[in-house]
């Protein structure tokens, strides 16, 4: 299997907000030839975000990314990053600007948006990014486009033609058939966001963790965080508090309802309330059946927890086979 952006595979694990892809997993997936990827806080706090890198940087010898969400204060994150010389720069959910680009590129740091449709995609081409993450409807956690993967993924393949500019599949992949999948459509890499959640590595807390295995079934909605992150619709487990809530009034939010449980999110205590979008993570406690669990719709392929270097070699190894078996058979017959 082929690397990208000087990595030996074109694996990426996602940015697991608000703080489940922490130094541990990062650095694991990492060490294992992937991309791993934290994920920047919500709000402004650049000597923390400093600490978080240089934390991972001793975990690893080898290169790793952070992703931002733009929707949310960043400008004094992105400098640290910059500064901290992070291999790649994760962009989701605004405006990847040339200047952004041209400030990262000046740093030696690599850019990948997230994209959810084709505009989307020859915008952050057109300002000369290093690669670009497809998104696709069937993803988990918070979702930015409507079109199924493998209809946008290959017009967005189309779009990039010759350049060097790869192209990432992420949405409802989970194993080597989804990553074979994925190449056939023309994508260098693959982008998994709850895959590696379900890992010893993350910090999920270990509810949610059992969660993904237990559950199958997902919903697109758009019941949690909408006072915190308005118009941004989310895939969740449905889970018994899903189904009960899942046609909360749409003038209801998060910001009147009771507290259900408490946190530590990179470093700082906080409530949260029903509704609020927030998973739980290894430090929550309270009421967590009742708190938002995002996953993807290919959940139900996901069996068991495992180490997340082993996420990456067994997509790997999948994938190879795969290839070998099935294509070389095709060609042969």
């Amino acid at each position: 299997m082929k690397g990208i952006l000087g990595f030996e595979y074109g694996i990426v694990q996602a940015p697991l907000g608000p703080d489940i892809s922490g130094p541990e997993l990062v650095a694991a997936v990492a060490n294992a030839g992937g991309i791993g990827l934290l994920r920047c806080p919500d709000w402004e706090c650049p000597d923390y975000l400093r600490e978080l890198i240089r934390k991972t940087k001793t975990l690893t010898e080898k290169p790793f990314g952070i992703g931002v969400v733009l929707a949310f204060p960043h400008d004094l994150n992105i400098k640290t990053i910059l500064e901290e010389k992070v291999a790649v720069l994760q962009l989701y959910w605004g405006d990847c600007s040339q200047e952004l680009v041209d400030d990262a590129h000046f740093a030696g740091v690599k850019v990948i948006p997230q994209v959810g449709n084709v505009e989307e995609a020859r915008k952050a081409v057109a300002v000369g990014v290093d690669a670009i993450i497809v998104q696709g409807h069937e993803a988990g956690g918070h979702v930015i486009g409507k079109d199924g993967l493998f209809s946008l993924l290959p017009r967005v393949v189309d779009l990039v033609g010759e350049r060097d500019i790869p192209v990432i599949a992420a949405g409802g992949i989970v194993d080597g058939r989804g990553y074979v999948a994925a190449l056939s459509l023309g994508a260098q890499g693959v982008c998994l966001g709850t895959r590696f959640v379900a890992t010893h590595e993350s910090y999920a807390h270990p509810i949610y963790k059992r969660k993904l295995i237990e559950y199958e079934k997902t919903e697109y909605t758009d019941v949690f965080g909408r006072a915190r992150w308005p118009g941004a619709p989310q895939r969740v487990l449905e889970t018994p508090f899903f189904d009960d809530w899942r046609s909360l009034p749409a003038h209801e939010n998060e910001v009147n309802q009771p507290i259900i449980g408490r946190s530590t999110i990179h470093g700082v205590e906080k409530e949260i309330r029903r509704f609020s979008g927030t998973v739980p993570n290894m430090t929550t406690t309270g009421d967590l059946e009742s708190m938002a669990m995002y996953a993807g719709q290919s959940v139900g392929l996901i069996k068991e927890i495992l180490p997340a270097g082993e996420v990456v070699k067994s997509l790997v190894e999948e994938a190879q086979a795969l290839i070998l078996q099935k294509f070389n058979n095709a060609t042969t017959t």
